[in-house]
């Protein structure tokens, strides 16, 4: 019998079963393989500045998605959505048909078309609050609905962020400054069960 147990042994490894391996979940940050090159990523992923634009490492594949900025430093800079395709060493965003941002001026641009405007003017400290439902992207200026959407986008988009002339981004994929909307949770990576 124990020359039984010594065979499962080498096949299987020796394991204790009361020990479980514990994995990392991974999480969503700003993607420092998908970055321009004088971009400058710290705080674990969560700060863009430098020049040019970086993508989250996860696309959005759930039905309902938020995630938030903080300005923490005024100059250029942008957010939105953008497919891979979309050239991340130049700024602004929103100049193809690549990607759909919201602009420092409160302007929304995708392929170089203005597509709306804020209400209210962005300033320094204010915490931007992103919708995406796979329908339409709306924002949202310190936790009030800006009622603007952005409509017919297409592909698999990936959250994208910008900065130019001494800008500074607090990215925010969890730990929000503002609770999502109902319906609308934190960005979700997909995992494969084997």
């Amino acid at each position: 019998m124990a020359d039984v147990f010594c065979c499962l042994r080498r096949c299987f490894g020796d394991t204790n079963p009361g020990h479980i391996r514990l994995q990392e979940i991974p999480s969503v940050q700003l993607d420092t393989t998908n970055m321009g090159s004088e971009v400058v990523i710290v705080k674990n992923g969560r700060r863009i500045c430098g020049t040019g634009a970086a993508f989250s490492n996860a696309p959005i594949n759930q039905d309902k998605a938020y995630f938030e900025i903080k300005v923490q430093s005024s100059g250029v800079w942008g957010v939105g959505l953008a497919t891979r395709k979309c050239s991340i060493n130049r700024v602004p965003l929103g100049d193809t048909e690549e990607s759909w941002v919201l602009r420092h001026d409160g302007r929304l641009f995708h392929n170089n078309e203005e597509k709306g405007k804020l209400p209210e003017t962005l300033q320094e400290g204010d915490v931007v609050g992103l919708t995406y439902d796979h329908v339409e992207l709306n924002f949202r200026l310190n936790d009030k609905p800006m009622n603007t959407p952005v409509l017919g986008i297409k592909g698999t988009v990936y959250p994208v962020f910008y900065v130019d002339e001494g800008a500074t981004l607090d990215v925010q994929f969890t730990n929000f400054y503002n609770d999502p909307p109902d319906g609308y949770d934190s960005i979700m990576i997909e995992q494969s069960l084997l």
